[in-house]
Order: structure tokens, then sequence, then C-alpha cells
């Protein structure tokens, strides 16, 4: 880490540390160490509390009593109550969007969904941001300021728990081959259909998640089994 200018200090933080959060640089449990992080920035601890009461507060970090605070993580139980919940909203998004669009938000969908398949063609894994920069553009397409203030909150939990993963998996076609044909949806005004691809599209990925989070339990859980390593997701 390095230092950081004095202007919007706690903002700064809040961005560097959902960075590496989302990034899997801070994995799921992972606990904060306030003393070391204010140090390696050259910082008071005022500014870092700040920081880390905000990341709290859209649910990327946790309190752990006695402990501070450390990111969020979750069971495979707890997944389908995210899903729940994130369907039930970017299903309606997605429902608004046809509606609601106008050309340039097509315009901004159709683009993210280019800059992703050249990255896919490039052989990069989809990158986070372009993966949330697709449901962002989305999210304002369906002139919901509310709906996208939660999606936004319950996709980085999303995030969080994949970045925590080590396998790789067929999510970033599947994810890109949807986003794609959601953009199309949108851009002919079919709200059924907008609404059908985002339903399938989030059961898909929790479905994989939910493999995969499973999967790697039961590999940690045999006898000499050790983690080499994270990747974003």
């Amino acid at each position: 880490m390095t230092g950081l200018v004095h202007r919007g200090l706690a903002g700064q933080v809040v961005e560097m540390l959902r960075e590496q959060i989302l990034t899997g640089v801070l994995p799921p449990g992972s606990r904060l160490n306030e003393v070391e992080i204010a140090r390696d920035l050259g910082i008071s601890r005022g500014p870092l509390r700040e920081a880390i009461g905000q990341l709290v507060s859209e649910g990327l970090l946790v309190h752990v009593p006695n402990k501070g605070a450390a990111v969020f993580a979750a069971r495979p139980e707890d997944v389908a109550a995210l899903f729940e919940l994130r369907a039930a909203l970017e299903c309606a998004a997605a429902r608004m969007a046809a509606h609601r669009r106008r050309p340039q938000e097509v315009i901004r969908l159709r683009k993210v969904c280019e800059r992703s398949r050249k990255a896919r063609e490039t052989g990069r894994k989809l990158p986070y941001d372009l993966d949330l920069d697709f449901h962002r553009s989305l999210m304002e397409a369906a002139h919901s300021p509310r709906i996208a203030e939660q999606v936004w909150l319950v996709q980085q939990q999303v995030i969080v728990l994949r970045s925590g993963l080590t396998s790789r998996t067929a999510h970033t076609e599947t994810s890109l081959t949807d986003h794609e044909a959601m953009a199309g949806a949108v851009a002919e005004g079919d709200a059924d259909l907008a609404a059908g691809l985002m339903k399938a599209h989030l059961a898909l990925v929790e479905t994989e998640l939910l493999q995969t989070m499973q999967s790697e339990a039961r590999n940690e859980e045999a006898p000499g089994a050790h983690r080499t390593g994270r990747t974003a997701p």
C-alpha cells in the first residue's frame, strides 16, 4: 500500500479497500488489521474507521465481536437468499429498461458488450468491472435509482464470494452471451424476454457459484488439502 493525499481521505480509503475486497486481495472472512493498514497508508485511524464504517453499511465488511472488521463471507446456504433478492430486483429492472430505455442507453449497453467480447477474445476472464458496468448500464436504462442502489449492494457481495474461489468456471463466456442477448431484448423493447433472460442468467450464476463453493469446501476438508491462490471474479 502507498500513502494517500489528504483530500477526501476517507473516500479514497473506501475505494482502495473496495477494490481489494472485490478483487480478492482481501478474501472473504479475512480480518482487517487497522493498525497495519493505517501505518502502511500513513494516515490516522480516524479516516480508516470512517471508511470501514461505510463498507460495513454496504455489506462488504462485517463487524466481528472482539475482532474488529472482516470481509463479508457467506455459507452456501446463504447464497440462495442473495440470489432471491438479486433476481427480484434485476428482473424488474430488466423489464423497466425494455420499456424506458433511451437510444444512448442502448448504445452504452452494446458498447459494454463489445468491450467484454474483445477482452474475451484475447483470452482474459470477464473482469468484474466490465460485468458490473453492464448491470449498471441496465440499471440506468431502467431509470429506477432505488432499485439500482439495492442491486449494487447485492452485486458487490456476490463478487466478493466469487473472488474467494480458486476455481475458474464457464461463467465468463456464459455471462457475456447472456449480456448480449439482454442488450438485444432491451433494444427491441421486449420486456418479457429481457426479464426472462435475466432470470435464467442469475439462476445459472447461482448454480455455478454454489457448485464451485461446495466443491472447494470438499477439497479443503480432504486430508492434506491446501489452497494455492485466488482468482478475481
